[in-house]
Order: C-alpha cells, then sequence, then structure tokens
C-alpha cells in the first residue's frame, strides 16, 4: 500500500509531539519533513521563543529533515499567508499531500488551516481532535515523554521552566488548559520513545513581554513570560 507523503506542522511542543507519535505508527503517512516557522529576527521558534539550535538538535534527534520557514517578528497577515502559501506550493510539488496538526479543540483555527490548504490543493489531518486535554497530557507522561515550559501568559509566571509530571494538572489554577490549548503555555519536548537521547539544555534567563492585540488597538497588549533554554 503506497503511503500518503505528508509534511507535519511541528512547534517543538508536546501536543505537536504526542500528534506525530501517533502519525509515525500509522501506516497510511510517510512524514517527509517537519515544518517549523522561526522568527528571522531573533533565530528563534515562532511565539514558543526556544532557539533555532535546539530546534535543529531536536529534528535530528527524532531522524525527519527540517523544514523551516522564516519570517520576520511581527508579520503582516497577508505577508504570513503569502510565504506560506509559496511554500506549501512548493512542498506540494515534492508529492506532498497532506499536512498534519496538534491541535485539539480550536474551531476557527481548523476551518481556516482546512481552507488554506485547500488553496494549494492539501488535506489536512488532525491527530488529536476533539481528544480530552487530561487524557492527552496523561498519555503524554505515561508515554514516557519530557517537556519544559517555556512560555506562559502573564499570571503563569511560576509555570516557565517546569518540567511537566504526573502532578502538573492538580496544580493548575482553575480555568487553565491541560494542554494550553488556549495559548495559555508552551512547551520543548526533549525526551521519549520518538527521540534517539534526550536533549540535554539548562534553563536561562527568564524575561517578560508583550505584544500588540492583532484583533484591537485599544485591547491591553498581551503579556508572555519565556525562560530561555541554553544548549
Amino acid at each position: 500500500m503506497s503511503k500518503e507523503i505528508s509534511l507535519f506542522n511541528w512547534s517543538g511542543g508536546k501536543d505537536s509531539c504526542l500528534a506525530l507519535h501517533h502519525i509515525l505508527a500509522d501506516e497510511r503517512f510517510e512524514v517527509r519533513y517537519l515544518l517549523t516557522t522561526v522568527n528571522e529576527a531573533f533565530n528563534r521558534i515562532s511565539m514558543h521563543g526556544v532557539r533555532e539550535e535546539l530546534l535543529v538538535k531536536q529534528a535530528k534527534n527524532i531522524g525527519i529533515p527540517l523544514y523551516q520557514i522564516r519570517l520576520p517578528e511581527s508579520p503582516k497577515m497577508e505577508d504570513y499567508e503569502n510565504s506560506m502559501h509559496g511554500h506549501l506550493t512548493q512542498l506540494k510539488k515534492e508529492g506532498i499531500t497532506h499536512s498534519i496538526f496538534g491541535d485539539i479543540f480550536l474551531e476557527d483555527l481548523k476551518n481556516y488551516r482546512e481552507a488554506k490548504l485547500q488553496e494549494v490543493g492539501l488535506k489536512a489531518v488532525f491527530p488529536l481532535w476533539k481528544q480530552d486535554t487530561k487524557a492527552i497530557i496523561r498519555e503524554f507522561i505515561a508515554l514516557g515523554y519530557k517537556t519544559v515550559i517555556v512560555c506562559t501568559q502573564e499570571g503563569l509566571e511560576d509555570f516557565c521552566g517546569r518540567v511537566i509530571d504526573e502532578h502538573f494538572i492538580d496544580d493548575l489554577p482553575p480555568g487553565i488548559d491541560p494542554c494550553g490549548e488556549n495559548g495559555e503555555f508552551h512547551t520543548f519536548v526533549f525526551d521519549g520513545p520518538i527521540f534517539k537521547s534526550p536533549l540535554p539544555f539548562t534553563l536561562g534567563e527568564k524575561v517578560f513581554k508583550t505584544f500588540p492585540s492583532p484583533l484591537s488597538t485599544s485591547e491591553k497588549p498581551a503579556g508572555y513570560w519565556y525562560i530561555d533554554l541554553l544548549p
């Protein structure tokens, strides 16, 4: 049986990792690339803030080629979409038919991804879609994966730099999704079944950054804590 040649949208975090774990066990798909958007101004994973050097080591450790889409620090939506459209069009010429995501329950985002992929003739796949987020994080831990929180919303500073363990869900404040699916936090996976060996790093400086609201200039800027991971 011929396999569907696919690209995997790789953030470096836990949901992305668990989705890849399941896709690699699915004989229908062959993952050609791990696709990641990188902030060209700082050479870091977009939004997550992880150094490009660690991203490259992560992909090499997993054993799947990394495909970087380099973007300016704060691209306009039109520029972002044009860049993605151009890259995806080129990837389709390489025989890629599917694009895989670790999204769980954000309907608007899923619909957006599907619509943009349809424009270039690719199909979207969501291995974790509509699964319970508590079950997802428990499965992730039970499988032996290890991940560190690298970015949190303003009120979750104490979690920034924490390795997620069995007590993590119980320690979360009320209303925070266990997988951070609403953008509460982001992670970097450094060990587990799809890795050849653990990725070494040390915790560096913790900084607070604000970003203007993409929806309204009158809204308070969004604030996030980041902790630097040093290779």
